[in-house]
């Protein structure tokens, strides 16, 4: 007896499925966003405009196959670091700062959703109105099924950055690599936007970065990524086309790894 039509397509889809993620140099990744790239020209908050475009630049990815999820910071709205300096309870900074985190997550959620993705908003710390709480089967189980899956509320805890944060979620759904989109295509020797001659790494080690005193994460971020063996791309996501250049295995940025 041969296979129905809804039988037919189920395969179908599935080979399609499986011959677009082979075609990627990645089948997961976790794209780490700061608070401030949703700035764009601004001086604060978060530009409509750039939304859009990381929506698009995202879609073009989910479209491939591929698995995201993100994690973004805070610091266009507020950084518990920069709190405490001004006489403000840390703790109470850092619970400010993961808010922030939230808010920005409802905008790319937002932002996504209107270019037709699927996606859902998961927080570390309880926030059920407006959030589902970050439980890692769940959140595996979304991106299985082609939804992008935002983290917001960092780690839940305070004295841990955003970075921090993206590296454990990014072990803990067993991503393939953590894409760190800045506003400069990648390491330097020094500040390309300070010093002219600095030279540009396409590909560096965990223990090159450290002994050359580079920064790429805060350091508990980029231990727990050198410890669990998880690669780090450093590119410019300002630039259009560069995040689906990198999933398709396209030499942009630079590549932390072993």
């Amino acid at each position: 007896m041969g296979l129905t039509a809804p039988e037919r397509q189920i395969i179908f889809d599935y080979f399609c499925s499986e011959t677009k993620q082979r075609s990627m140099q990645y089948k997961r990744i976790l794209l780490k966003l700061s608070g401030e790239a949703l700035m764009g020209e601004r001086t604060y908050g978060i530009d409509p405009g750039r939304l859009a475009i990381y929506a698009k630049e995202i879609a073009e990815v989910v479209a491939k196959g591929v698995e995201v999820a993100i994690v973004i910071g805070g610091g266009n709205i507020f950084r518990g670091v920069a709190g405490a300096s001004n006489g403000m309870d840390r703790v109470q900074g850092d619970h400010m700062g993961m808010l922030a985190t939230i808010i920005n997550g409802l905008a790319l959620q937002s932002a996504l959703e209107n270019v037709g993705l699927d996606t859902r908003l998961q927080s570390a710390i309880k926030i059920n109105e407006v959030a589902e709480p970050f439980i890692r089967r769940r959140a595996m189980r979304h991106l299985e099924k082609g939804r992008v899956v935002i983290f917001g509320g960092g780690t839940g805890n305070p004295y841990f950055t955003t970075d921090s944060a993206a590296v454990l979620r990014a072990i803990e759904i067993e991503a393939d690599v953590i894409l760190k989109g800045t506003r400069v295509d990648g390491i330097y020797t020094s500040d390309p936007e300070k010093d002219k001659s600095a030279v540009k790494f396409d590909t560096i080690s965990f223990k090159d970065v450290l002994s050359k005193g580079l920064k790429v994460m805060d350091t508990t971020a980029f231990t727990l990524s050198q410890e669990n063996e998880l690669p780090i791309v450093v590119f410019d996501m300002n630039k259009k086309g560069n995040l689906l250049k990198i999933v398709s295995g396209e030499n942009i940025g630079t590549v932390v790894n072993l």
